[in-house]
């Protein structure tokens, strides 16, 4: 397979002991068809289940090909996110969540839509399984969302994409909570990256639960995605130039042991 592009795959987990392990074995079987240099990333963050010990047992299934960023305390999702992109080494990006529901297998579809003129290839959800009330406040929030930052893509919020890596020398992320999928989409449409998207299954949760569906982060997000809609639409709609924090785009998280070893 010499010529391939090589690819790092991650994964964000918290309290995914029930799934963690058969995505990132899936990921490697998967990996191994398509190129014969690969890493897979755990970014782990404040786990109360028992994710550790899933973790150390893949260290040691995997001793070169699996590396672990390990954080004993929850990141956020954007902040488990921008460490995952800050690590990953390899030509192409992909990730996905640790929960288990989508399908590692389905990289090989996007993986064959990576054209050479194609910057990032991003899921769709071809059917939501989700609980009812879920489905309708995601195709609400999809509608809102659309609307508000003019995003050109059938799913905004399905996190299964692939991109080239470097689509990060030219935008930067600052969000640390779930809103960050709208900025990554926002910025990489605005700085004219070329997107194709592909279908891909959506499974019911088997372990665990939602992070995002109760009514205290339902708010955080809302007001998180008005203050994005003021920093990424209005101010550039008024001709004013987005001031980023410098802190902001730092996670100010020190390094940990884990990761020194693994990289």
């Amino acid at each position: 397979m010499t010529g391939e592009p090589s690819i790092s795959v991650f994964f964000p987990a918290y309290n995914d002991g029930g799934t963690i392990a058969s995505m990132v074995i899936t990921a490697v079987q998967t990996l191994r068809e398509l190129t014969d240099d690969f890493e897979v990333l755990v970014v782990h963050n404040g786990s109360t289940d028992y994710t550790p010990q899933v973790l150390a047992e893949l260290q040691s299934l995997y001793p070169t090909e699996f590396r672990l960023l390990d954080y004993p305390y929850p990141l956020g999702y954007g902040g488990a996110l921008r460490i995952g992109f800050a690590n990953a080494t390899k030509d192409l990006i992909f990730y996905t969540d640790g929960d288990g529901q989508y399908d590692p297998r389905e990289l090989k579809n996007l993986y064959q839509a990576m054209a050479p003129d194609i910057d990032m290839v991003n899921g769709y959800k071809m059917q939501r399984h989700d609980p009812l009330h879920r489905v309708i406040i995601g195709g609400l929030y999809q509608r809102v969302v659309k609307t508000m930052f003019g995003l050109r893509l059938r799913d905004v919020d399905c996190d299964f994409r692939l991109m080239r890596r470097g689509i990060f020398d030219r935008i930067t992320l600052t969000e640390r909570s779930g809103v960050i999928c709208v900025e990554l989409m926002k910025n990489i449409q605005d700085a004219g990256f070329k997107l194709a998207e592909v279908p891909v299954h959506h499974h019911f949760r088997a372990y665990g639960g939602s992070q995002f569906f109760n009514l205290p982060r339902i708010y955080r997000s809302l007001r998180g995605l008005a203050k994005l809609w003021v920093r990424l639409v209005l101010l550039k709609r008024v001709g004013r130039t987005p001031q980023v924090d410098e802190d902001a785009t730092a996670l100010g998280l020190p390094e940990t042991s884990s990761a020194r070893k693994n990289a």
